[in-house]
């Protein structure tokens, strides 16, 4: 097996001749303002066979993506829908709406559960989100191997029993870019960043056990956000810091062959 970074928390994973995708994404744009699609962020090397989203925000569920990236009929495995009214799911409702459109073949499943795909055996695996909505993180085995890709999620207790069902891992790929979040419609704002800084990161890799922790969902760059999103300043030198020998810097479009 082996995994290809896409760009922000995108991942494209190879086993058996065939692929599949995770979080892909080609428009950040309702994240970073004047975003141009497709900038700084890489496509699929070719059609995969199905498509894993952690959770409906639109930095991570691109249905326009989606569909010009997998073939006809592929699964699109998600969470559940946002609870509530649409106060309560305005960071989701964008991503419902375009996957609706584009008559995705999109299957909502639990945490804990595992579907076979083509060569890979995918399990959801609970994730807890910084802004309330559903999320779920994602164990994908194949050859022998086993990756973990873990969305935007924040820090919980979760990683133990990640870790007891699963570990050791292959390579882990986790948020590190520890947003804060204060947005209008979460008042009084979190005292605690809405996903992994990269001393949590670090210290879910050691929990999980993994052979590379390579950090995700960060830009080198540091383009400009929405208000109220604010990132730490240098996500991939601190993670290097804080997570010593596991470390595995990937550039987008950089490909880890797990079998080496």
């Amino acid at each position: 097996m082996r995994v290809r970074r896409l760009g922000w928390a995108g991942l494209e994973i190879e086993a058996g001749g065939q692929r599949l995708v995770i979080d892909h994404v080609r428009d950040l744009s309702p994240l970073f303002p004047g975003w141009k699609p497709g900038e700084g962020l890489a496509v699929p090397s070719g059609k995969a066979g199905a498509a894993l989203v952690t959770h409906l925000h639109r930095d991570h569920t691109d249905a326009s993506a989606l569909a010009d990236a997998l073939t006809p009929g592929a699964p699109v495995l998600r969470p559940a829908p946002g609870h509530g009214d649409d106060v309560d799911n305005a960071t989701t409702l964008q991503a419902e709406r375009e996957l609706a459109l584009h008559r995705l073949a999109a299957e909502v499943v639990d945490a804990w559960s595992t579907r076979d795909v083509g060569p890979f055996r995918v399990t959801a695996v609970p994730a807890v989100d910084g802004l309330g909505d559903p999320q779920l993180n994602w164990v994908v085995q194949a050859d022998g191997q086993r990756v973990f890709h873990g969305g935007d999620t924040m820090f919980h207790g979760y990683w133990w029993l990640i870790a007891r069902r699963f570990s050791p891992f292959d390579a882990v790929f986790l948020p590190a870019n520890g947003a804060v979040v204060d947005a209008p419609h979460l008042q009084p704002p979190s005292p605690l960043p809405a996903a992994l800084d990269p001393g949590q990161a670090a210290a879910a890799a050691e929990i999980l056990d993994a052979r590379y922790a390579v950090p995700m969902h960060y830009e080198a760059e540091q383009p400009d956000k929405i208000a109220g999103y604010v990132e730490v300043s240098d996500p991939e030198k601190e993670f290097r810091t804080h997570a010593g020998r596991r470390a595995h810097v990937l550039a987008v479009g950089e490909w880890l062959d797990l079998a080496t």
